[in-house]
């Protein structure tokens, strides 16, 4: 770990080339390092997912997390413009892949990157994490407790996402998948369903999940938050990365 980071919020032209904001938080490093896009949860583009961001940037790693919501909430707060991504069913995916697509090539385009970028994706961002890498040219993908990757999700929840089984033949790189079995979104019957269809497409995956976690157990401004799961699975995520993101020698 080094303290030698720095962060800020930036607005860079996405797919479709409006200004999107994000926040990024690059090493100060000699090497030349791997990049990781982050995938804010449903609650949005908050502090506990910034730090998230500079705890990559502490590691190692250049990252990045668009504000999914900035279009059409710029300038609201992380809860009103989540009220407002809700009651209009969540982002569609196809600005999702264009937004992390874009984030992608930003990361690459750094100075100092080795032009190798990973995803991970927390909650809704979880199920993004997956769509993004069966969308996209990646190196590495984490999902952590997403839902409604095998299953859609229930009428009465509002969202417009619907489950991303015809995509996974496309899946592009290594998945890590960390659940926690006393979640209900995803179940452990659904985690089950997704390792059986990534084993029937010959994917290379590895997933942990965890007893006596729920969803949310990496939410450090939640009840749900699990400090010894959430250190473990964040020694699942350095492996991974670490393994996946390197620069070859």
């Amino acid at each position: 770990m080094t303290s030698n980071l720095r962060a800020e919020t930036i607005y860079f032209d996405s797919y479709d080339d409006q200004s999107v904001e994000a926040y990024l938080a690059t090493t100060e490093s000699d090497d030349e390092v791997g990049g990781v896009v982050v995938i804010h949860h449903f609650p949005g583009y908050d502090e506990a997912t910034k730090e998230i961001v500079r705890k990559f940037a502490a590691n190692g790693y250049n990252a990045i997390c668009v504000n999914l919501y900035s279009r059409e909430s710029p300038g609201e707060s992380s809860d009103d413009a989540a009220a407002a991504a809700r009651a209009r069913g969540g982002v569609p995916d196809a600005q999702l892949v264009g937004d992390v697509g874009a984030a992608a090539a930003y990361l690459r385009g750094l100075s100092g990157s080795n032009t190798k970028v990973g995803v991970i994706g927390y909650c809704s961002g979880g199920r993004q994490s997956v769509l993004s890498a069966c969308s996209l040219d990646l190196d590495a993908a984490v999902d952590c407790y997403g839902a409604f990757v095998v299953m859609d999700p229930p009428e009465s929840s509002g969202m417009k996402a619907t489950s991303i089984v015809p995509l996974l033949p496309n899946l592009s790189c290594a998945l890590l998948g960390l659940f926690g079995l006393e979640d209900q979104y995803p179940s452990p019957e659904q985690t089950e369903t997704l390792r059986a269809l990534l084993t029937e497409n010959a994917k290379d995956f590895t997933f942990h999940e965890y007893e006596g976690a729920g969803h949310a157990f990496f939410a450090v401004d939640r009840p749900s938050y699990r400090p010894e799961v959430a250190t473990e699975a964040w020694g699942e995520i350095w492996k991974f990365y670490g393994e996946h993101l390197a620069a070859k020698k």
